[in-house]
């Protein structure tokens, strides 16, 4: 049995939530100066590890075992929302660091092989996983190329400024690894609701995400009769609560959905809308469903269009991300690892949420472990754990990792 250093993990965690600390909450944006510095202070905790680490030409920080045999690669980001939280992937990272300063430790363990990651730009502030599909060569040179902040800064022009663009980017080996693990917090309620502290990741959902484009005529909003308006507005919110309400017919038990932005234009009180715009997005884990709600999306867009009298058209926001499924053989050794250290207080759950996980899930045997969220917030400068949730989270984290090396290696 391991047992990982309770101290030392949180220790590490408040520490580097002092870079970009604002409040109770982080803001340390893909490479910014305060991501870049948070950077160099991991490298300096891998080394300390017994590691040899390297930062890759995309930023990507990756300890690699000195120890020979095939390796446990863990981790996940550092970086952060403009708004975040100070647990958001740096959970992850940290719990791996301790997991592998805890297997270097335990003469049981020290001669196993762990690799730990900090993936770059999770959280999309150039390109969404940029860091762990660099990492898995999922991601092509036109995407790097044309990648951009809000500001405008090209992904090009952030490499280059960070003193990366003559660095190697590193590629996985996938003979080197046995599996890829993640921890996280969960990000939303479903453990608090349950009253359960381990969340066993069964799959990542996939994400489909629509533009809705409404035209009609503007014109005057007191002058223009109600039966011959072209209201691009109204349209809008009429179809809106169309797809709500078919979508609560068809819906699953872990089906979520989404109007996330709208806009009229001009946006004026007084003027008829002319053109409307809205964003939607749908997640399951489950393709199938998918599929039925994409289907019954341009049915009714179909339906509005031969209504009139406003036009409609819709758009698929970059290609649907697929649903992606944890190894069934991981999740029992993270099963056996829960019910050691906290027996019953656990539940096999899906994640709402994208993580790096979803990126290795079709090349090795990929697992991921939740703690709870305090009120299932996150992205959010209020986001939260209990620290006997973190620390308990990593133990069984830790026992899980010793075992599958165990098992595979």
């Amino acid at each position: 049995m391991v047992k990982i250093k309770p101290k030392r993990l949180l220790a590490d965690l408040h520490e580097l939530r002092k870079f970009g600390a604002c409040g109770k909450g982080v803001v340390r944006t893909a490479f910014s100066q305060v991501d870049l510095d948070s950077r160099q202070w991991l490298i300096g905790k891998m080394t300390e590890a017994g590691l040899h680490v390297q930062e890759d030409g995309i930023g990507n920080v990756i300890g690699y075992s000195r120890n020979s045999g095939q390796a446990l690669l863990m981790g996940s980001h550092t970086d952060t929302q403009p708004e975040g939280g100070w647990l958001d992937g740096s959970l992850g990272v940290i719990s791996a660091l301790e997991v592998a300063r805890t297997l270097l430790e335990s003469s049981n363990t020290q001669y196993r092989a762990v690799d730990i990651a900090s993936w770059m730009d999770e959280e999309g502030t150039f390109c969404g996983l940029l860091g762990s599909r660099s990492f898995c060569g999922k991601i092509s040179p036109e995407v790097i190329a044309n990648a951009k902040d809000r500001n405008g800064l090209t992904l090009t022009e952030a490499i280059h400024a960070a003193g990366l663009n003559e660095v190697p980017v590193a590629r996985i080996d996938p003979g080197r690894y046995v599996a890829y693990l993640e921890a996280h917090i969960e990000q939303g309620a479903r453990l608090v609701s349950a009253k359960k502290h381990i969340g066993v990741v069964t799959a990542i959902v996939g994400i489909r995400s629509f533009k809705l484009v409404f035209t009609g005529e503007q014109n005057h909003a007191g002058t223009t009769p109600m039966q011959l308006r072209k209201d691009a507005g109204m349209a809008l919110i009429r179809l809106a609560n169309d797809i709500d309400a078919v979508y609560r017919k068809i819906s699953g038990d872990t089906t979520v959905w989404t109007i996330g932005h709208v806009k009229f234009e001009p946006g004026s009180h007084s003027i008829v809308p002319g053109h409307a715009e809205m964003m939607l997005q749908f997640r399951d884990p489950d393709s199938r469903l998918l599929d039925r709600f994409e289907a019954a999306l341009y049915d009714l867009v179909a339906m509005g269009k031969k209504t009139g009298p406003v036009e409609i058209t819709i758009e698929p926001l970059g290609a649907p991300i697929p649903p992606a499924f944890m190894d069934d053989g991981l999740q029992e050794h993270i099963v056996r690892a829960a019910e050691t250290h906290a027996p019953g207080d656990w539940i096999c759950m899906p994640s709402g949420a994208g993580h790096d996980a979803m990126v290795f899930a079709d090349i090795l045997p990929t697992a991921m472990l939740f703690v709870p969220s305090i009120g299932g917030i996150s992205h959010n400068f209020a986001e939260d754990t209990k620290e006997e949730d973190i620390v308990l989270g990593c133990q069984v984290f830790a026992t899980a990792a010793a075992s599958i090396l165990k098992a595979h290696t």
